[in-house]
């Protein structure tokens, strides 16, 4: 392999002559070989969105030349379009304060711009890092890239899903089977019914994100070092986020107290308890479904799923509920996540926190996976779903349950003997009623009637 020399304030430092960084993301790339996770690239386009705004705004107070600002916004564009991923191979395991990964943008977008138009003299520090530093950056970064990942990403993909649902309690309304809790029979309940708590789970999730996410708006561009600002012109705050907001089309704000939002990361620890409440609510909803269409025959069986692919190596004709245990193994890791967000958070030293890059990931992770997870659940299972109308109807017939709307008529305790006789001798509830002298055949054909009780 063919190096170039590189230098930092350290010294001199081989670099390999066929990438763009330069030597402080050379001496990261050696000193943290540390796991297989990557910064991620939603935290490399919101980087490089945040040099681009900040060289319009450098160059507003004649800071940088036209050619200068021209430059950097094209270099910026292209990275943030996907081109040069493999100029940022740093890990998450780096420096707390993610100082590697705004060099690592840094340096690409000053090499390649240098590359690219003669005699400019691009310093990474010096230009690309100017009025900023990695301790306003970075924080800067990670909000960007988790409003616009949730934004972007995961609404849509809940508005999918509630779509789908809302079509399906349309199709069912009529659909009237038994209602379970503690996974006990119960009294009967429409199946529309049914669906429509799995929609209004995902309804409230999404009020409940779109007002966390608030919270992450507010940007700490401005504070560079410590909070205080120094070295960064008075309004480069504002007239940062304005452009990032216009670049972006999310409205971002400066945060008013710059030195909470250097040290503090409670917005995340909010954002992603809301993250945690979806996947609770996903768990849920995924296990509902996988219950229900528990079977083929020695199981509830009351609704169908999509056979997608086969079930066993061993048992022929096997299909399983395969969609449901991937969404609620996703949510067993955003939970996960969630835990390592609090103690991440909670580590905040004096004027900085330095557990930044392990925030952004798991943050990053978790709405990757929900929107992905989502979306592949409503397309390949839920999509597909179908009830099971004749094993409804039998299991709401032979339902002991039912005698709960004669208790207005014979008494809680009449009704419970009427049903524990008929569950002990394997009768029916209207015949242990009329065995126990307790109701006609015809009085209990006039008020048992599933269709009004729910």
């Amino acid at each position: 392999m063919e190096y170039r020399i590189e230098h930092d304030t350290i010294g001199e430092i081989k670099v390999p002559a066929n990438h763009c960084w330069g030597a402080q993301t050379q001496r990261s790339y050696q000193n943290f070989a540390i796991g297989n996770e990557c910064m991620p690239e939603e935290i490399i386009k919101a980087l490089v969105i945040l040099k681009s705004a900040a060289a319009e705004v450098n160059y507003d107070r004649k800071k940088l030349t036209e050619e200068q600002k021209t430059a950097i916004l094209e270099v910026c564009k292209e990275i943030a379009e996907g081109k040069y991923t493999e100029e940022f191979p740093l890990k998450v395991w780096q420096t707390g304060s993610g100082t590697q990964s705004n060099m690592n943008v840094n340096e690409v977008v000053a090499h390649i711009a240098n590359r690219n138009y003669q005699n400019l003299n691009l310093h990474p520090n010096d230009h690309i890092n100017m009025s900023q530093s990695s301790n306003d950056t970075f924080p800067t970064a990670m909000n960007i890239a988790a409003v616009m990942e949730i934004q972007e990403r995961l609404i849509p993909a809940a508005n999918n899903m509630i779509d789908t649902l809302r079509r399906l309690e349309k199709e069912n309304q009529d659909v009237i089977k038994i209602g379970r809790t503690h996974l006990q029979d119960a009294v009967p309940i429409r199946f529309s019914q049914e669906i429509s708590g799995w929609r209004g789970m995902l309804e409230e999730n999404r009020i409940m994100i779109q007002k966390a996410v608030q919270h992450l708006r507010y940007l700490a561009i401005g504070g560079t070092a410590v909070g205080t600002g120094l070295n960064c012109p008075e309004g480069f705050d504002k007239d940062c986020t304005r452009v990032i907001s216009e670049v972006t089309g999310e409205s971002f704000f400066p945060a008013e107290n710059k030195f909470h939002a250097l040290t503090s990361k409670d917005a995340y620890v909010f954002v992603h308890g809301a993250l945690k409440a979806l996947a609770a609510n996903l768990m849920k909803i995924a296990n509902d479904i996988r219950w229900l269409a528990s079977g083929p025959r020695c199981g509830i069986n009351e609704i169908r799923i999509p056979e997608n692919e086969p079930g066993s190596s061993i048992m022929p004709g096997k299909v399983n509920p395969t969609q449901c245990e991937a969404i609620t193994m996703i949510a067993v890791q955003v939970m996960g996540n969630d835990a390592a967000v609090g103690f991440a958070a909670s580590q905040g030293n004096f004027q900085l926190n330095v557990f930044m890059p392990v925030l952004a990931y798991n943050m990053l992770q978790s709405i990757r996976l929900l929107s992905d997870g989502i979306y592949s659940f409503e397309k390949h299972c839920l999509n597909g779903l179908e009830a099971n109308c004749g094993k409804m109807n039998d299991n709401l017939k032979r339902s002991l349950m039912l005698v709960t709307c004669l208790t207005p008529e014979i008494g809680y305790e009449k009704a419970a003997a009427a049903a524990k006789k008929a569950f002990k001798e394997s009768t029916t509830l209207r015949d242990s009623v009329i065995a126990l002298g307790y109701m006609t055949g015809e009085e209990y054909d006039e008020k048992v009637k599933p269709e009004i009780m729910v």
